[in-house]
């Protein structure tokens, strides 16, 4: 149901309809991370602030926020930092209250996913947290009362008129602007939805090109046309990177792909550009680490060390950095056509882009069209380019010009007419990524809006119900997600290789289901995909190292039945479809070798491995300092960078950076008691080359007993990082 008439209204003027429309009972439903319309919540929720009477629940999940300090150094480092990426985005209000414990009493906040650990200490976010699953979330917060869907929405003017664009969040918006669910707990008949048109946002085409009649509101103010939330990219770690490595040889050329944000999301992308770009090095690299010998039958099976001759497509909830980065580097280049028949053909090596004279046969054949051609099928056909432009198609013929020809191609001798004078010369309209959001840093969204139209149309967003799962369209999807490689990201995997993600046992939310177990389901749906799951195997908790990998746990967010393969920065632990003892083998094979034999006895004394058994010397010595020489070998040569993908930080600022990481875990450690040992032992003057250094953290001439004790701290923290 479409609401009479598209009302272009002001913020101010929204929030007073929404008061109209809803009365004391507001309940606002936002996409995930980047999509919120900012300055429209804003004044919502300083409205219901001021007055006791109206009450606001807020559904949404990841709300952004930007770095925060939490110590005197830390704000001398963010704040030139803050003001320089982040001037002109808007913060959102209700974080800024929540964090500083004033959030308005008449406000509730449900997030389904959130920053991970973001909310580990807030007992009203742990209380009203939402787990669902994504490709849930709409039908959810539908029977949680959602009545007003509001998110920020990009604009184009075509031949057509206005057109708009669900740009960064088609995920959860396409489902609310076209749901027509009937309300009863407000009477409504439909979603009432406000659209926020933002200059700034890419436009992005697919399903995520939407029409102005969807929206009962359309806000487009120049105050609106903010700049957006950039995410820096973060530094890869020598762990970060063996994961990587690990993860790119299970990847099969003329595959799919789907990763995530972050530093693993980088590493596999940087790998992957390694092993198609410089293939010898690559491939150097991979024995040195001993996975041929370790896992050479599966990386045979299942993925490859050769570079991509056909390429991958990205099929992926999340469209991430990383993705751009694979299409520069050649590696992202597969295209799918959303059509059963061409894409089929396209699997068997029987079609390339360009189109071949017995292409109608073929599919006729495969009965992917009938032999009379329906106008449904020819504008299908034509979509892809095996129909020229020039050809229509009227009342049962096949137009060209003067020539007619039946649709029906059941005659042979029509077949070839039709086949020898309608025919286009190429394949068009192919897609090499499929996703539902995105977020990341500001190049990223730079490069978006720079590139030309048909080149960014290879990059379709969608609704999460087609981009997380086969339902609704199984042949089409698994023709196009064939040899689906899904990586994702848990917080710790058990012996026996159950997955935990999103909280602790004890019920403590660190992030969210998200997207997880759509992925998972779908990769032992498809006959040819897999799931690659990334776990770290060790974690850093008050200065104490801990292995992630452990016998079993109080929750789990997916169940061992559903394992496949665990990949951490040791090796690849295969364990689908093996007996107890097989996988308890293979996870203790991945585990630092600091935490192999207490997990071994332990499995023992449960009686699920042998008495006898011992773990193979050659997976013994799963150490950091292994992996840090391996990664200085090479970095020597020039690989492993901090930053392969660039950064916004200085140089100076990332030396600092790391400098005060070092102090905080000193001093949150069991080292903490050395620290005024090593204070004392400063020199009195600052060193000549750590003076860029206090000039950037202003405090070259510190004139104040509290700037002298920062300097003296920040001293410290070079001392401890070793840069004096």
């Amino acid at each position: 149901m479409k609401p009479e008439k598209t009302r272009y209204l002001s913020i101010e003027q929204c929030v007073d309809y929404i008061i109209e429309e809803f009365g004391t009972d507001i309940r606002m439903g936002m996409p995930l991370g980047l999509g919120k319309p900012a300055p429209l919540i804003n004044a919502l929720y300083q409205r219901v602030k001021q007055n006791p009477q109206l009450h606001l629940t807020i559904f949404t999940a990841l709300s952004l926020e930007k770095p925060a300090w939490s110590s005197d150094l830390e704000r001398r480092f963010l704040e030139p930092f803050l003001a320089r990426e982040f001037s002109g985005v808007p913060e959102l209000d209700y974080m800024l209250d929540l964090r500083a414990g004033a959030l308005a009493p008449n406000v509730t906040i449900h997030e389904l996913f959130c920053k991970a650990g973001a909310y580990r200490k807030n007992p009203e976010m742990q209380q009203n947290y939402m787990s669902t699953n994504y490709t849930h979330t709409h039908r959810d917060v539908i029977s949680m009362g959602e009545n007003c869907f509001s998110h920020m929405i990009a604009k184009k003017e075509t031949d057509e008129g206005t057109r708009y664009s669900c740009s960064c969040n088609a995920d959860t918006s396409l489902a609310g602007l076209k749901d027509s669910t009937y309300l009863p707990a407000n009477g409504q008949k439909r979603l009432f939805t406000i659209g926020m048109v933002n200059t700034q946002l890419p436009y992005m085409y697919g399903d995520a090109e939407v029409s102005s009649d969807l929206y009962d509101v359309i806000i487009d103010d120049p105050q609106c046309h903010h700049p957006l939330f950039g995410t820096p990219r973060p530094a890869i770690n020598p762990s970060d990177y063996m994961i990587g490595l690990n993860i790119s040889t299970l990847i099969k050329d003329d595959g799919t792909l789907q990763i995530g944000i972050g530093a693993l999301g980088d590493s596999i992308a940087y790998a992957l550009g390694l092993r198609h770009n410089q293939n010898a090095t690559y491939k150097e690299l991979v024995e040195k680490c001993g996975l041929g010998d370790r896992y050479g039958a599966l990386i045979d099976a299942i993925g490859g060390t050769d570079p991509f001759h056909k390429g991958l497509y990205g099929s992926t909830e999340m469209l991430v950095d990383g993705f751009l980065q694979l299409y520069k580097s050649g590696v992202m280049k597969r295209k799918v056509y959303h059509h059963i028949g061409i894409q089929r053909l396209v699997n068997e090596g029987k079609l390339t882009e360009t189109i071949t004279p017995d292409i109608l046969q073929q599919m006729i054949a495969q009965e992917t069209i009938h032999p009379y051609l329906t106008r449904k099928d020819f504008e299908s056909l034509k979509r892809f380019g095996v129909f020229r432009d020039e050809v229509t198609y009227d009342n049962g013929h096949l137009v060209d010009g003067e020539r007619r020809y039946p649709a029906n191609l059941a005659e042979a001798d029509n077949l070839a007419l039709v086949s020898e004078n309608c025919l286009g010369r190429q394949l068009k309209n192919g897609v090499m990524l499929t996703g539902a959001f995105f977020i990341g840093p500001k190049d990223f969204y730079e490069t978006l809006r720079q590139m030309p139209e048909e080149e960014l149309r290879q990059f379709e967003m969608t609704g999460v119900d087609v981009a997380n799962q086969l339902y609704g369209n199984e042949v089409l999807r698994s023709l196009e997600r064939k040899d689906g490689r899904f990586c994702n990201t848990g917080m710790k995997a058990t012996l026996l290789g159950a997955i935990v993600s999103d909280s602790l046992e004890d019920g403590t939310i660190i992030s969210g289901v998200g997207g997880q177990y759509n992925f998972v389901s779908m990769a032992h749906a498809l006959p040819d995909g897999r799931l690659l799951m990334m776990i770290k195997s060790t974690r850093q908790e008050h200065g104490k190292t801990l292995s992630n990998i452990v016998y079993n746990y109080g929750h789990v967010t997916i169940p061992r039945h559903l394992r496949d393969i665990v990949i951490t920065e040791y090796g690849i632990a295969d364990i689908r479809g093996k007996s107890d003892q097989q996988i308890i083998k293979a996870m203790l094979n991945i585990a630092d070798s600091r935490f192999q034999d207490e997990l071994l006895a332990e499995a023992k004394k449960h009686k699920k491995i042998p008495a006898d058994y011992e773990i193979p010397e050659q997976f013994r010595n799963n150490t950091p300092e292994r992996l840090l020489e391996l990664v200085n070998l090479y970095r020597l040569q020039g690989l492993f960078p901090n930053f392969p993908f660039t950064t916004v930080f200085s140089d100076v600022e990332l030396m600092i950076a790391h400098a005060l990481k070092v102090l905080k875990t000193k001093a949150a450690g069991a080292g903490a008691a050395e620290i005024p040992g090593i204070m004392k032992a400063l020199p009195e003057a600052v060193p000549a080359n750590l003076q860029p250094f206090m000039e950037r953290m202003q405090l070259e001439n510190p004139m104040t007993a509290e700037e002298k004790q920062a300097q003296r701290m920040l001293l410290l923290s070079f001392r401890l990082a070793g840069f004096c």
